[in-house]
């Protein structure tokens, strides 16, 4: 038997790099994945047709992760469209780095608002219903920098540590009704994002790692499918680094 056969997945952010890695290895694994995105695009379709080439229900909604009242809106459309959520995982996040002494409020409030109140938007919209089955897994994507933090990243490493806290809270909240919350860490992985990066810079990024490379979107999806799993079923409250034993 699959390790997700009849279970439905939230992705949040999965058209693309390390939120499709997510959904794809989901649904591999039997899983109904509802997933969102900013905009349905040639991106989103071709997403939700490689997910429904897996024989599971996948659909893509176009969602404004920032918003409150939209993500409500989108959750209580994924509930009718689907009738359960058990797993979560909010991976919807954007970067604006820069200096603190060039950072505008706009970059703050930007990146706090995507990557940190989007995930209060979608843990209170979809607790909801885990809380009527007593059961479900919250999996919320961190950083490396949230725990150590980076300099030209104050507004991005902020919201990475608010998550950790925000998960360490909810899976104390929540546990008592069989609802577990944890966070992934993940370090240098090679998405669209970091291949944007001069290839000197890459390849001193690539030198600092213990294992001498970056990480792929697939190797921090399995660690999603073991917290998404009945595998980890007494694992909650933690914070799982994937980053190649990274400094943190």
């Amino acid at each position: 038997m699959k390790l997700l056969e009849g279970k439905t997945a939230i992705v949040t952010g999965a058209s693309r790099g390390i939120g499709k890695a997510i959904a794809i290895c989901f649904a591999s694994e039997g899983c109904n994945v509802a997933f969102t995105d900013l905009f349905e695009d040639d991106n989103m379709k071709a997403t939700e047709a490689e997910l429904n080439a897996f024989g599971v229900k996948a659909k893509g909604y176009a969602s404004d992760a920032s918003s409150f009242s939209d993500t409500d809106r989108v959750v209580n459309r994924i509930i009718e469209d689907f009738g359960a959520i058990d797993v979560l995982v909010n991976n919807a996040g954007i970067t604006k780095d820069t200096l603190l002494m060039r950072m505008t409020e706009e970059q703050w409030d930007a990146v706090i608002n995507v990557n940190l109140k989007s995930v209060f938007n979608f843990t209170k919209a979809a607790q909801k219903i885990m809380l009527k089955q007593k059961s479900g897994s919250i999996i919320n994507l961190s950083s490396v920098v949230g725990v150590s933090g980076n300099a030209g990243q104050s507004n991005y490493s902020a919201s990475k540590a608010g998550i950790i806290g925000f998960t360490k809270s909810i899976a104390r909240e929540l546990g008592s009704r069989g609802i577990r919350s944890n966070a992934i860490a993940p370090g240098f992985i090679i998405t669209e994002m970091t291949g944007k990066i001069p290839e000197d810079a890459r390849k001193a990024w690539e030198d600092s790692i213990p294992l001498k490379r970056g990480g792929t979107p697939e190797e921090v999806a399995r660690v999603a499918l073991f917290l998404a799993s009945d595998l980890s079923s007494y694992v909650s409250g933690q914070v799982i680094s994937v980053c190649g034993a990274m400094k943190t």
